[in-house]
């Protein structure tokens, strides 16, 4: 396993960051394909087993089961100096019927401060190593938010803070509000970034390696889409609301670069899912993809990715048939 820095700070991370959002109890909240808590345990173990150290869920994950599974598991397999240990606020538990209940969301004072205690007693820990804003709150003054982040930070309930998913001139309006008042600022950017969506390259990268940001992409294989056969579906797919809105009106394009990755796997002797994470890896704004892993050999794949190293050609073959997208990932 390969380590790096988190942005600028002083935190060792491992390369590949183990995705959670797979782990929880199906019959609750909005992600019916997640694996229940024995067939989750192995796959932690064996991220842990391989050297990840990096583990990222949410509080609405499969309404907060997802962090009741992994907290559970990390302290079982691992020890908690060893582990760094993130999670997300804003979205309510009960993702679908919550949204009207007030103050179930967001990223109020009141919601952080209940928010932040709810998530460490499902995760069974005193503190999580990133506490990240999942989406930019349009109801809340930035200014409240981040001294709530701050606050939390300084009740050392939280080693640093992150953000989600958002527009650059919001992130950097976040940034500027966090120095300007001497609060502790946001070390990391979890976007949405991967061979079918390079949309984050025009203003957030720039930005992330300007101002020494980690970033921690998610969903780096496109929901799978860059593993398999255009016409293939996995059961995810099928079941995947959300997933559903991230890559539609291009398809054309889109199967061309998932063409040119089984090209490139095919000539390397390799798995496409190797492929198209070293192409996300390969970029230096990147500090470690978050990797969903729903089968031993998704973890195995992750991890041999770490050594490959594409050629110029073979980044320009799986980058040319790319066209602009529309924005997605927000919502």
């Amino acid at each position: 396993m390969d380590y790096t820095k988190l942005g600028r700070t002083g935190l060792d991370v491992s390369r590949i960051c183990l995705g959670c959002m797979t782990y929880g109890v199906p019959e609750r909240g909005a992600h019916p394909w997640t694996l229940p808590e024995d067939e989750s345990r192995p796959l932690i173990k064996q991220a842990i087993e391989a050297g990840i150290n990096f583990f990222d869920t949410a509080n609405s994950y499969s309404d907060g089961t997802s962090e009741e599974i992994v907290g559970r598991a990390l302290k079982d397999f691992a020890r908690r100096d060893e582990i760094v240990l993130a999670t997300k606020i804003y979205f309510p538990l009960a993702f679908n019927e919550a949204r009207k209940v007030p103050n179930a969301s967001g990223l109020s004072r009141k919601a952080i401060f209940a928010g932040i205690d709810a998530s460490l007693k499902r995760l069974g820990t005193d503190y999580v190593d990133l506490y990240q804003i999942h989406r930019w709150d349009y109801g809340t003054p930035i200014e409240e938010t981040m001294e709530a982040l701050h606050d939390v930070v300084k009740a050392g309930k939280a080693r640093y803070i992150g953000a989600s998913s958002m527009f650059a001139w919001q992130f950097a309006k976040a940034l500027h509000v966090a120095e300007k008042n001497g609060w502790t600022r946001f070390v990391t950017m979890q976007n949405h970034l991967n061979l079918l969506y390079r949309e984050e390259e025009r203003e957030m990268l720039p930005l992330c390696r300007d101002e020494g940001i980690g970033v921690i992409p998610w969903s780096p294989l496109a929901r799978g889409r860059l593993t398999r056969d255009w016409d293939s579906v996995s059961r995810r797919q099928e079941l995947d609301a959300f997933g559903k809105t991230l890559y539609n009106g291009t398809e054309d394009s889109d199967r061309q670069v998932v063409e040119a990755v089984a090209a490139i796997a095919a000539s390397r002797g390799l798995p496409r899912a190797q492929v198209a994470l070293a192409w996300v890896l390969h970029k230096a704004e990147v500090s470690a993809p978050i990797v969903g892993a729903s089968k031993p050999d998704q973890i195995a794949d992750a991890v041999a990715a770490l050594d490959i190293r594409l050629t110029t050609e073979e980044i320009a073959a799986l980058e040319g048939p790319y066209v602009p997208h529309a924005v997605a990932g927000f919502s």
